[in-house]
């Protein structure tokens, strides 16, 4: 048995998107949605001062989706991790239209329970 999770690296994006939180609460909505996810509770979520980004954890039956945005690099930083294998989502197309990223990078990492 083992879980699967997703690293992603959105790169390119437009930094006023990156600072917009219901945004990011849109983004997260779609992912769950689109991956037929269980959330636990509502996401929380912390604003930066300034011009600073934003980062977001929302807990899952499946286990967790957080985000780091970087607007001062146009950077965002997703992270999924799921309990069981699953098919992957559609980040690419999700990521181009909540903050227009130029480029998308999706790693799939395979995490074994036992050695």
């Amino acid at each position: 048995m083992s879980g699967c999770e997703w690293i992603i690296e959105a790169y390119g994006c437009d930094p006023a998107a990156l600072c917009d939180l219901a945004r990011m609460q849109a983004l997260f909505r779609r992912i769950v949605e689109e991956m037929s996810l269980h959330p636990i509770e509502d996401a929380t979520w912390h604003r930066f001062a300034g011009p600073g980004g934003i980062t977001g954890l929302w807990l899952l039956a499946e286990s967790h989706l957080a985000c780091h945005t970087f607007p001062e690099y146009g950077t965002l930083c997703l992270n999924l991790f799921c309990c069981k294998p699953r098919p992957e989502g559609d980040f690419t197309a999700a990521l181009r239209d909540a903050v227009a990223a130029a480029d998308v990078r999706v790693r799939h990492v395979d995490r074994p329970y036992e050695p």
